[in-house]
C-alpha cells in the first residue's frame, strides 16, 4: 500500500522527528528533508537523552552531533519500513500527542456521558404487560385504593360483571386506567357501585379511548349533573358504544340538557336506559326535540321520571317525527288524559314504532279513548302496555274497539294488568279474537279463563298449592333442584320447606307443617317427593 508523503510524516510520532537544530547537514540528512522528517518540524517539548519510539519499541538517541551517518542512514531506513505499515496504536499515540490535556478530557467525560445515557435509557424499558395487571396495580397506587381481585381475575373476559363492589370514585379512576388499552372486554357491568360524578368522570374519558366495549351499564352510581356532561361529551366523540344504561344516577333537568345534546349528535348507540331519575317539566321538551332528531336509536327507557303536563306532550311529539324508534317505555310517569292525547296523535303519524310501555301513568278513561283514537290508523305497533291505569273497563273497550276498526292492526299483545273488566269487555273481546286470532289479552278477569279465576280458592294446604301453581304457571320440578333426574326421590324436610319458598307458596307456616306431616307419615324426616306429585295431581 502508498501512502503519500504528507500522511507519512503525519503518522510519525514527533518524539520520532524531533532532532537538535544545530545539526549539520549530510547527505542522509538530505534524505530526511526530502521526506519531511527530523530536520522540517520544530520540537514539541524540551529534548532529552532518549526519547521511546513508534515502533517495537526502539528507542531515539537526541545527540544528534554524536551520531555517525551510519546510524542515522539505519534508522531512516527502519522508520521509512515502520512508517510504510501504519498500526493503530501509531494513530491512538499520535492523536494523543497532538491533542491538549484538557481537550483529552473533555472528550473522555462526553464519552462517558453518552454511554451513561444510553444505559439510562435502557433501564427506562419496562417489559410488556398484556394483562394489565401492572399497569392497574400501579394506579391503584397512585390513587391510594386497593387492587379489586376480581378485577385482577376477570379483566380479560369479554363481559366484566362488578355489580355492587362499592368502587367509589377513587376505585374507579384506577379501573378507568388499564380499560383505556384493554381489548378483550365487550361487556362493561359496573352498576351499583357509587362512582358518582368523579368517578362517571374518569370512565368517560376512558371511553374516548377505548374502541371495543360495545355495551356498558352505569346504573345507581349516583353521576348527577357532572357525570351527565361527561358522558354527553364522550358519546359526541365514541363510535363503538350500542347500548348504555344510566338508570338511577340522579339525572334532573340540568342533566338532561346533556344528554339531549349527546342523542342529538350520536346516532351510534342503538339503546339507552334513563329510568328511575328525576327528570320533570324542563326536560321534556329537550329531550323531546332530541328524539325527533335522533336516528340512531331503536330503544329508549324513560320510565320512573317526573314526565307530565307540557313535558309528557312535548315528548309525544318528539315521537311523532322519529322514525327509527322501534321500543319505548314510559311507564311510571304521569302523562294523564293530555299525555295519552298527544302520544294517540304520534301514533297516527308513526310507522315504526313496535313497543309501547304507558302503563301506570295516570290515564283516565277519557285518555285512554282518545288515545285508541291513533290505533285506528297505526299499523306498525305490536305490544300495547297499559296497565295499572285508572281507565276501568271503558278504556280498555275503547282501546279493543279501535282494533275492531283497524283490520290491518299489528297489535298481537295488549296488556290490561289489575284492570277489572266487565262482561261488555268479554263479548268485545271475543269478537275481536276472530279477527287477530294471536291476539293476546292480558287484565284481571280474562275472558279465557273467565271460570277458573272465579272459582274458588281450596282451603286445604295439598288443594292451595295446586292453585298456586296453576295460577302462575309455576313448575313444581325447577324449585326442587335437589331431586335428580332417575335418581332418589327422597327430600328431607328442611329441602321440601326450601322448595315450597322458592316456588312463592301462600301457605301458612302451619299449613306447611301439616302438609309435611301428612306426606311424612312414618316421621322419619323424609319426604318421596314423586308420592308429593301424585297427590298434587289428583288435589
Amino acid at each position: 500500500m502508498v501512502f503519500s508523503k504528507q500522511l507519512m510524516k503525519e503518522s510519525m510520532l514527533p518524539s520520532v522527528l524531533e532532532v537538535n537544530d544545530t545539526e549539520p547537514e549530510s547527505e542522509s540528512d538530505s534524505e530526511w528533508d526530502n521526506l519531511r522528517g527530523i530536520g522540517s518540524r520544530p520540537t514539541s517539548r524540551p529534548q532529552k537523552a532518549f526519547s521511546r519510539g513508534s515502533t517495537d519499541n526502539k528507542t531515539v538517541s537526541r545527540a544528534g552531533k554524536g551520531q555517525s551517518p551510519a546510524l542515522s542512514r539505519a534508522l531512516s531506513s527502519e522508520v521509512s519500513r515502520e512508517e510504510n505499515v501504519p498500526s493503530e496504536q501509531d494513530d491512538d499515540d499520535n492523536a494523543l500527542e497532538n491533542k491538549p490535556a484538557d481537550s483529552s478530557e473533555k472528550e473522555t467525560v462526553s464519552a462517558e456521558e453518552e454511554w451513561d445515557t444510553d444505559l439510562e435509557l435502557e433501564d427506562m424499558k419496562e417489559p410488556y404487560d398484556p394483562t394489565g395487571h401492572s399497569c392497574y396495580k400501579a394506579a391503584c397506587k397512585v390513587f391510594g385504593v386497593v387492587p379489586v381481585s376480581y378485577f385482577l381475575r376477570h379483566m380479560n373476559d369479554t363481559e366484566l360483571i362488578m355489580m355492587h363492589h362499592g368502587l367509589g370514585p377513587q376505585s374507579a379512576k384506577a379501573l378507568a386506567v388499564p380499560l383505556v388499552t384493554n381489548t378483550s372486554i365487550l361487556k362493561l357491568n359496573l352498576r351499583d357501585n357509587w362512582i358518582e360524578g368523579l368517578g362517571g368522570a374518569a370512565i368517560a374519558e376512558m371511553l374516548k379511548e377505548n374502541c371495543y366495549i360495545t355495551e356498558i351499564d352505569l346504573s345507581e352510581n349516583k353521576l348527577g349533573e357532572r357525570g351527565a356532561q361527561a358522558l354527553s361529551s364522550m358519546l359526541l366523540e365514541n363510535t363503538t358504544l350500542v347500548t348504555i344504561s344510566l338508570s338511577g344516577n340522579d339525572f334532573d333537568d340540568h342533566a338532561a340538557k346533556h344528554l339531549a345534546e349527546a342523542l342529538v349528535s350520536n346516532q351510534k348507540v342503538e339503546s339507552m336506559v334513563l329510568s328511575h331519575n328525576m327528570m320533570g317539566d324542563g326536560a321534556g321538551e329537550t329531550l323531546g326535540n332530541a328524539i325527533a332528531e335522533n336516528t340512531g336509536l331503536k330503544t329508549l327507557n324513560l320510565s320512573w321520571n317526573c314526565l307530565r303536563g307540557k313535558s309528557s306532550i312535548a315528548v309525544a311529539k318528539g315521537l311523532g317525527a322519529n322514525i327509527f324508534l322501534r321500543k319505548l317505555d314510559l311507564s311510571y310517569n304521569g302523562f294523564g288524559k293530555d299525555g295519552a292525547a298527544a302520544l294517540g296523535e304520534a301514533l297516527k303519524v308513526n310507522n315504526v314504532l313496535e313497543d309501547l310501555n304507558i302503563s301506570n301513568n295516570q290515564i283516565p278513561p277519557e285518555g285512554a279513548v282518545r288515545f285508541a283514537m291513533g290505533l285506528k290508523e297505526n299499523k306498525t305497533l305490536k305490544i300495547l302496555s297499559m296497565s295499572r291505569n285508572p281507565m276501568q273497563s271503558a278504556g280498555c273497550y275503547g282501546i279493543l274497539k279501535s282494533m275492531e276498526g283497524n283490520p290491518e292492526s299489528a297489535i298481537e299483545t295488549l296488556d290490561f294488568s289489575d284492570i277489572i273488566v266487565n262482561k261488555d269487555f268479554d263479548e268485545l273481546y271475543n269478537k275481536v279474537k276472530e279477527m287477530f286470532p294471536n291476539l293476546q289479552v292480558k287484565h284481571e278477569r280474562n275472558a279465557d279463563s273467565f271460570s277458573f279465576k272465579t272459582s274458588k280458592v281450596p282451603k286445604d294446604p295439598l288443594g292451595k298449592l295446586k292453585y298456586h301453581i296453576k295460577k302462575n304457571n309455576l313448575k313444581l320440578e325447577d324449585s326442587f333442584d335437589s331431586v335428580e333426574e332417575g335418581g332418589s326421590a327422597l327430600i328431607t324436610r328442611a329441602e321440601f320447606q326450601l322448595g315450597l319458598k322458592g316456588i312463592g307458596t301462600c301457605l301458612t307456616m302451619e299449613e306447611v307443617q301439616q302438609l309435611m306431616d301428612d306426606l311424612d307419615k312414618d316421621n322419619c324426616g323424609e319426604i318421596d317427593f314423586r308420592e308429593f306429585s301424585t297427590l298434587l295431581k289428583k288435589a
